[in-house]
């Protein structure tokens, strides 16, 4: 790793300066990393904890099971998405996340580098450390892309709150926990049983 991406990791909000796509993909770097609106955020120095991980498996499972004969596709991080879709050169890309979870439905927008645009469903498990990032930034940033449903998980509090586009805007559902089931209105016919994805967790 070269000392000037050490120190723009140090201290990742400094005044570097705006950086592009085509920025990140010169970068040797040893952890994984995402641009917002040109803006470095590290991601958690240490591996997710178990049980994020515990729930991204079987969330991931079932999205693909049901979508097993259809045309959307479920992707897992690392898996960069990069967003909004306005230009299609690397240095007018500003924004690059790896969503825990993503679901494409629109091949065209997926290429041998990820996916370039909105993905039709993200779904973002939180760890502690990144809860601000995922409850501030990248809520900005899908809705301004046009992601049409966005959930944030959190594991430890076995929650789900959902984000649904709506002219624009993302209208907040009701807080579901265990034993409730979920229906997506972006990926018709999918739901979820909560008791399925938090049974049998242990901190």
């Amino acid at each position: 790793m070269k000392s000037e991406e050490k120190n723009i990791l140090n201290d990742p909000q400094a005044s570097y300066g705006t950086f592009s796509y085509a920025d990140y993909l010169t970068w040797d770097l040893d952890e994984m990393v995402e641009l917002i609106k040109g803006k470095i955020f590290r991601q958690a120095a240490a591996a997710p904890r178990r049980i994020h991980q515990e729930v991204a498996l079987k969330l991931a499972r079932k999205i693909a099971d049901f979508l097993d004969d259809k045309p959307c596709k479920v992707y897992i991080a690392p898996f960069d998405v990069r967003l909004p879709s306005v230009s299609s050169k690397n240095e007018d890309i500003f924004t690059v996340v790896q969503p825990d979870i993503c679901v494409v439905c629109d091949s065209h927008k997926l290429d041998e580098m990820g996916c370039k645009g909105a993905p039709d469903l993200i779904i973002e498990i939180l760890s502690p450390g990144n809860n601000q990032k995922e409850l501030i930034y990248k809520y900005e940033v899908y809705q301004e892309s046009g992601v049409k449903e966005y959930w944030i998980i959190h594991p430890s509090e076995q929650t789900l709150l959902v984000y649904t586009l709506a002219d624009g805007k993302y209208i907040p559902s009701r807080l579901f926990t265990t034993g409730m089931k979920f229906s997506s209105t972006t990926i018709e016919g999918l739901e979820i049983d909560l008791g399925d994805i938090f049974g049998n967790l242990e901190g």
